[in-house]
């Protein structure tokens, strides 16, 4: 009896495998391309400029097996389907394994699928479609693009500056932006301004109503107060005056929430709420995308496809949506009419927002099968996404004008009446506005006001923030330049080529960066422009939908590009970039030890180099003592790139924390005390002693956070 073919289907990572396989059964085979196959040479430009920027494509070191054994099963197989990621990336791999395995060009063979849930899976099978020549060669463009600028600069920086060094069309941007908020720092004046508040009462009542109000005018013009003589007039002025309420404004706010994530903003909030830098993000998203093993149900794709601009949600997933919000929430929490959102001038909308495949799936449902640093970024994404479908929050808001003859006075505040969305989800670039939670004075016209306390505050206009990832990423996205799947990578590329330094989660411009970028603005200003570099991106777009040829691109790139180059090779001087200086001595030879940026981040190597060849770790001390023995701690990180922390007297001394360790004992027990975050983004310090659990939030350790 003959033995029925087998369907291959061959997708990019063991897990997506894993998962699909266990949604199909016997009659198909699974098997992973482990990203791409095909790639340009390393040892060579791999663009023939000779030739009309005809690219020339190997096979990567190491596939070799993986490809042999794909082969092998496309041989057996009764058809051939190419499942890898619904984006440009993914089309370039189908593409190129295409042509490796020799599929017939003119059968469909391509299948896509948004989420990696069985439904999803079984539909995209029946639905197969012939390769989209249009994303592979806008892939082909940027490839072709980024690997010129990089191939042709970056040599030319090793020879002028240091070795090891490198220039790209979007990082090189990045980098730049930087730098260039550190200048608009370092040139920042900052300028002296005064707020005036004044504690009231409103007579006339067995107990005073008391309220704070800020002055506002003076002769009923506003009235910027920059001295402290100035400051001192107003409030003598208004400790001397007579107030009533001259006018009384009574409404309803209401508050939307926001849209379900796209990358850029899943990015920014798992930065500012879970202290997760962008590759992490990606890196945990990934693996709730392409399947976690679930107690009772196996391998499930938790979340939609997680690189894209969109803020669209499916009309099957809305319904879904709109049914569970007032059976788990109440009716009052379901808006009469679904919310509407809209996307950035700029996006593809190619795919839906991150979303979760089951809205029923709660996190806590599954927290069992999740590591924490999974359930934390999907319990992100699930409490957005509900969010976002929610009534809107409704504040009750009064405004008070109070007077005297000179002086104006005004109170504000808000009392939210209504949870609506924020019962469940607040974003983390939200301020918090001091009087949202407070009960509103209950003020009349006409009624008289006594002030019975003026406080004066100095306070001075503050330079722009240093960029956090999460900022930078906005930056980049508002700009247009780069692409969801690009701004994880760009960072993680100028971060550990030592243009960029990150403490305490800012960005901070290295010497090196700041000479790099330089050396770019003069010589190579196309490169680093930044609406230049968005003008790229939305061509490579309009290759994607075929209204540009992609080597047309390249042909109007190139020209001014090999001529800019050749001016830089002959008027860039020499530059000697020394490496900064440690204060740690080399335990071989005595002198100090240098910084050096090497494949896994900077190290300290002997400046003796090649006579005495000793390196050694940059230790991380953290703020606080070992709990054991009181030697400090340090931060490392495991053999799995987790962080953790141990005492510097390890072996002698055994302690290990997950959790960062705080700098203070807990005040009811002694027992050390770790750092956590709430919700709300917070610091939090909490008490290790089961017991006890005693915890309180960290003064000013929002304010760290906020951007």
């Amino acid at each position: 009896m003959a033995t029925t073919k087998q369907k291959l289907i061959i997708v990019e990572s063991p897990a997506k495998a894993k998962t699909i396989g266990k949604y199909l059964g016997k009659g198909y085979k699974v098997e992973a391309s482990q990203g791409h196959v095909c790639d340009l040479p390393k040892s060579q430009l791999g663009v023939d400029i000779d030739h009309d920027f005809d690219l020339k494509y190997i096979t990567i070191r190491g596939r070799g097996d993986i490809l042999s054994r794909i082969r092998k099963e496309a041989r057996n197989a009764s058809q051939v389907y190419f499942a890898t990621d619904p984006d440009r990336e993914g089309e370039a791999i189908s593409w190129h394994l295409f042509h490796v395995l020799g599929v017939d060009e003119s059968a469909p063979c391509r299948i896509e699928f948004n989420e990696v849930t069985k439904k999803a899976v079984q539909a995209a099978i029946k639905k197969p479609r012939k390769l989209d020549m249009g994303r592979i060669d806008a892939q082909q463009a940027r490839r072709a693009l980024d690997r010129l600028v990089g191939y042709k600069i970056s040599p030319l920086l090793w020879v002028k500056v240091k070795k090891g060094l490198s220039a790209g069309r979007v990082q090189s941007v990045a980098t730049r932006m930087v730098v260039e908020r550190e200048r608009e720092i370092d040139n920042f004046i900052p300028e002296e301004y005064w707020d005036i508040s004044a504690e009231c009462a409103a007579g006339g009542e067995k107990k005073p109503i008391a309220f704070t109000a800020k002055f506002v005018s003076l002769d009923g013009k506003k009235c910027p107060v920059s001295s402290r003589e100035e400051a001192e007039k107003i409030k003598a002025l208004i400790e001397s005056g007579s107030f009533s309420v001259t006018d009384i404004r009574r409404k309803d706010k209401k508050r939307q929430p926001a849209p379900p994530f796209t990358t850029s903003s899943l990015q920014q909030e798992a930065g500012r709420k879970l202290s997760f830098t962008t590759a992490k993000t990606m890196q945990v998203v990934q693996q709730l995308y392409e399947g976690v093993d679930l107690q009772g149900e196996g391998a499930q794709g938790l979340v939609t496809y997680i690189r894209t601009d969109s803020v669209r949600i499916s009309d099957e997933a809305m319904t879904a949506l709109r049914a569970f919000i007032p059976e788990k929430y109440g009716k009052e929490f379901l808006p009469k009419v679904k919310n509407e959102f809209k996307g950035r001038k700029n996006a593809q909308d190619a795919h839906e927002a991150i979303r979760p495949t089951d809205v029923t799936r709660t996190p806590e449902s599954i927290k069992a099968s999740l590591t924490r640093e999974q359930f934390m970024l999907y319990r992100l994404i699930y409490n957005r996404y509900v969010a976002s479908q929610m009534s809107p929050a409704v504040y009750e808001t009064l405004s008070a004008e109070i007077t005297d003859k000179r002086i104006g006075l005004r109170f504000y505040g808000e009392h939210k009446t209504f949870a609506g969305f924020t019962a469940l989800y607040e974003e983390g670039t939200d301020e918090a506005t001091d009087n949202v939670e407070m009960t509103l004075p209950a003020l009349k016209e006409g009624q008289k006001i006594t002030v019975s306390k003026v406080s004066t505050d100095q306070h001075f206009t503050q330079p722009p923030s240093r960029f956090t990832e999460a900022s930078l990423v906005r930056t980049l996205e508002e700009n247009g330049i780069g692409r969801p799947s690009t701004y994880a990578p760009t960072i993680t590329t100028i971060i550990s080529r030592g243009y960029v330094s990150r403490e305490k989660k800012r960005l901070f411009p290295t010497e090196l960066g700041i000479m790099v970028t330089e050396m770019m603005e003069k010589y190579f200003s196309r490169i680093v422009d930044t609406e230049f570099t968005a003008i790229m991106e939305e061509k490579l777009d309009e290759v994607e939908e075929g209204k540009t040829d992609w080597k047309q691109i390249l042909r109007e790139f190139y020209p001014d590009f090999v001529s800019t180059l050749s001016v830089a090779e002959k008027e860039i001087e020499k530059v000697e970039v020394k490496d900064d200086v440690s204060d740690v001595r080399c335990d071989k030879c005595g002198s100090m030890m240098v910084y050096k940026m090497g494949k896994y981040g900077r190290f300290l190597a002997c400046p003796n180099f090649p006579e005495c060849r000793n390196t050694m770790p940059i230790l991380n001390y953290i703020d606080a003592s070992c709990p054991l023995c009181g030697k400090r701690l340090l931060e490392k990180t495991s053999r799995k790139n987790r962080k953790f922390y141990g005492c510097e007297g390890y072996p002698e001394c055994d302690f290990v924390s997950w959790d960062k360790p705080a700098n203070e004992k807990c005040p009811k027990c002694g027992q050390y005390m770790i750092e956590k975050r709430n919700n709300k983004g917070e610091t939090l310090h909490l008490c290790t002693n089961e017991n006890c659990r005693f915890k309180k939030t960290v003064a000013g350790a929002e304010e760290e956070e906020n951007e």
